[in-house]
């Protein structure tokens, strides 16, 4: 069942997932500088494109151009790519291995034209360049040439360890030092993409220079917490491998639960994916039935079951925009149970113990499929793969099943 769910989510996930994917007003420069006002397949790029669709009206065929063709393209109010040639250095920055990694301290440039994405445009702008493992920053001064902010990270032999080239440092005090600037603010500065726009911010801001911030225009809300209402049904079956007389059918039981979930949002993919987690309350599954016995005195067997338990669910979410107000989403979760004073008793007909089964669960999946409107309001159903309640005894087995509708107010 569990790999049956899996292959159900990579299946709706398959489905159209392109067509998700929005054209959105913009433009592109071609090679004689003229503008051309169209619509722009935006798939929020993870690594910097080197071609992309677009249409000349929302209602004619996509049309598919690419960086020789194109000399600057934009998504309004969302990003901007400017084709530059430039000199590059491609070692990759965020491994370790030292087969890898580069033995030269000093950046090996080749030249190269590339779409680069602006982070930032003023009097002194910045950019940046992202493909696969490689993510390298570049800068520009009163629109002169552009050039590569130096972060490398090689191998130092004669030490025997990772070492870090960070030129990028020399070059921000060389070029874009103002007199509000003292050298530990460009010696604490990381080659991060938020703190190197803080820094560009700040040197325009002195200079009293107008800057666009892509980046800020960018910003989404990224975490999200939510109080989930709802109720369950769920139903219990247990079987014994020697004793037939000890299997029961509990029948279904309807609850509450109430669950916190708190969201965060991967910026990428125009934020379409989210990791989750929401620990759960669930009301207690209770449950007595009798049956006949005939090597029991009295001649019936009752069994009792009282479980309780708080849930933790742990998974991934995608979403499928519908319009700016309403989107759909499935998530698939790997719940862990903790069960606590939880049991199954078994008595005789005049209410004495005959036998006793503490409850001691394993853990298991969960499907959902969801409705969220304003990024406030949502609506899941949820189906829950079985779980096995009694997993400290051998010769038993059971069947703990729950489908869940889920009710959902965002507060951030």
């Amino acid at each position: 069942m569990k790999n049956q769910l899996l292959f159900l989510l990579i299946t709706i996930l398959s489905i159209n997932c392109y067509s998700q994917i929005s054209f959105e007003k913009g433009y592109y420069i071609d090679n004689n500088d003229r503008k051309i006002d169209c619509f722009i397949k935006n798939i929020d790029w993870r690594n910097n494109p080197t071609e992309f669709e677009y249409k000349l009206s929302e209602n004619t065929e996509p049309i598919k151009t690419a960086i020789s063709f194109v000399k600057e393209f934009g998504i309004n109010n969302i990003s901007k790519y400017i084709r530059r040639t430039v000199e590059i250095d491609k070692s990759i920055d965020n491994v370790n291995s030292r087969i890898l990694i580069s033995k030269e301290k000093n950046p090996v440039f080749e030249e190269e034209e590339l779409f680069l994405k602006v982070l930032l445009e003023g009097k002194a702008s910045l950019y940046l360049f992202e493909e696969g493992n490689t993510k390298k920053f570049f800068y520009s001064k009163d629109g002169s040439k552009i050039e590569q902010l130096i972060y490398k990270r090689y191998l130092d032999i004669e030490n025997d360890k990772v070492a870090i080239n960070k030129g990028y440092k020399q070059q921000l005090w060389n070029d874009l030092k103002c007199p509000t600037f003292n050298i530990s603010k460009v010696e604490n500065l990381d080659y991060k993409k938020d703190e190197l726009i803080r820094f560009f911010e700040g040197y325009n801001k002195w200079h009293d220079h107008e800057v666009t911030n892509f980046e800020e225009k960018q910003k989404r809300d990224l975490f999200n917490l939510t109080v989930r209402p709802g109720f369950n049904s769920s139903s219990l079956s247990i079987e014994n491998s020697f004793l037939n007389n000890r299997d029961f059918n509990y029948g279904n039981q309807f609850g509450v639960r109430i669950g916190i979930e708190a969201e965060l949002i991967l910026s990428f993919n125009k934020n379409k994916w989210g990791v989750i987690i929401e620990p759960t309350y669930r009301q207690n599954y209770k449950s007595d039935k009798s049956r006949e016995a005939s090597n029991v005195s009295g001649g019936i067997i009752v069994s009792k079951v009282n479980y309780s338990s708080i849930e933790l669910p742990i998974g991934v979410r995608h979403y499928f925009y519908l319009n700016d107000d309403s989107k759909i989403f499935v998530n698939l979760s790997y719940i862990f149970d903790f069960a606590s004073s939880s049991s199954i008793e078994f008595l005789r007909n005049d209410g004495s113990m005959l036998d006793e089964l503490k409850i001691k669960t394993n853990n298991n999946l969960a499907l959902g499929l969801g409705y969220k409107h304003n990024d406030r309001y949502s609506l899941e159903f949820r189906y829950h793969t079985s779980r096995e309640i009694i997993a400290g005894y051998p010769t038993w087995n059971s069947n703990y099943n729950t489908v869940s509708l889920i009710l959902g107010y965002s507060l951030f």
